[in-house]
């Protein structure tokens, strides 16, 4: 059964015991599963990724069948589900085990997903779709807890946030929190306090390593990934991060074949292009084709599917598509 976001509210989790979460919200389905399900069922919570799950199925098989007097109101998360994992859920839900939920959390599962579909026209199993935040929704959440907090920022540093943020709510809010310690002793926070309070965030190396590959700085990126030892979570996230900023890029190269004034796209750009980023983005204009980005955003939705059937050497697989994309530049720097 198909429920949408907004509806969630209304959910008695009791009721059922079988979800679907899907889409490139991870934040807010993270954000969801902390604030509706982890208060109620706090005590007996066991994560699992797909891939750990049929690596040992027999065990998986007896947490959820075998139940003990002391194994009540068990919920099993299983990230990174794929159609793989429908079998099993058909057999857990024939055997329908007491006091037991599952959550099966996804990517973007399309309308041909086997598993999407089975969920959306069982009516004992509850799905719910999480898309992308926009600018105007993490706005909202930026300016309802400065309301909330009694503190002033203005739009520009908003905007600063929110693009820092790279789209992902759980990073914009730690972001917040830092603003809120800091705004204890310093009544007015102005940009260059911003600036300091966000910069130490891991996720801003990621940030630096996709724009200076996009721009095929060869030396600086290659220096940024000699420095970081990264897992898979973090490449994954390098991947997103460069399939936003190429969507952005697409968008503002097509701009740029109708208005030759590079100054007037950058400036008219929504969500609003920060004046830190603005060189780094003329810099990747100028050395890609919209050809070039249009064949790497296909590239990257490629590699995503890649990295998770190989995770063990995803670091290989990335290391290569980037410098791969960067032995072409003639006019690195």
């Amino acid at each position: 059964m198909l429920i949408k976001f907004h509806e969630i509210k209304n959910l008695k989790i009791e009721n059922n015991n079988f979800y679907l979460f899907y889409g490139t919200n991870s934040g807010l389905i993270e954000e969801t599963v902390n604030k509706i399900f982890k208060p109620k069922l706090s005590k007996n919570i066991i994560t699992y990724e797909e891939n750990e799950i049929f690596n040992k199925i027999n065990e998986f098989k007896e947490t959820i069948f075998n139940k003990s007097f002391f194994d009540i109101d068990k919920l099993i998360i299983i990230k990174r589900s794929t159609d793989k994992i429908l079998d099993l859920i058909k057999e857990i839900l024939e055997k329908n085990p007491a006091d037991i939920k599952i959550l099966i959390v996804s990517d973007m599962l399309d309308k041909k997903s086997k598993l999407r579909n089975f969920f959306e026209k069982n009516k004992h199993t509850i799905v719910i779709p999480f898309y992308e935040d926009n600018h105007q929704s993490l706005s909202f959440l930026v300016q309802n807890f400065l309301d909330n907090k009694k503190i002033k920022l203005s739009n520009e540093n908003i905007n600063f946030l929110i693009e820092r943020s790279k789209g992902n709510r759980i990073n914009l809010f730690n972001e917040l929190e830092k603003i809120l310690s800091y705004s204890k002793n310093k009544k007015i926070i102005n940009s260059e306090d911003i600036i300091k309070l966000t910069n130490l965030a891991e996720n801003y190396n990621i940030a630096d390593l996709v724009n200076h590959s996009l721009a095929k700085n060869k030396k600086k990126t290659i220096n940024i990934l000699n420095e970081n030892n990264l897992n898979l979570e973090e490449n994954i996230l390098i991947l997103r991060t460069f399939l936003n900023k190429l969507k952005r890029l697409k968008s503002l190269k097509i701009d740029l074949e109708k208005n030759k004034n590079i100054e007037q796209v950058l400036s008219s750009s929504k969500p609003p292009i920060f004046w830190k980023d603005k060189l780094i983005i003329k810099q990747q204009l100028e050395v890609l084709s919209l050809a070039e980005i249009q064949n790497l955003i296909l590239k990257v939705n490629n590699l995503e599917l890649e990295i998770k059937k190989n995770y063990q050497i995803s670091d290989q697989i990335l290391n290569n598509f980037i410098l791969e994309n960067l032995i072409s530049a003639n006019n690195a720097i």
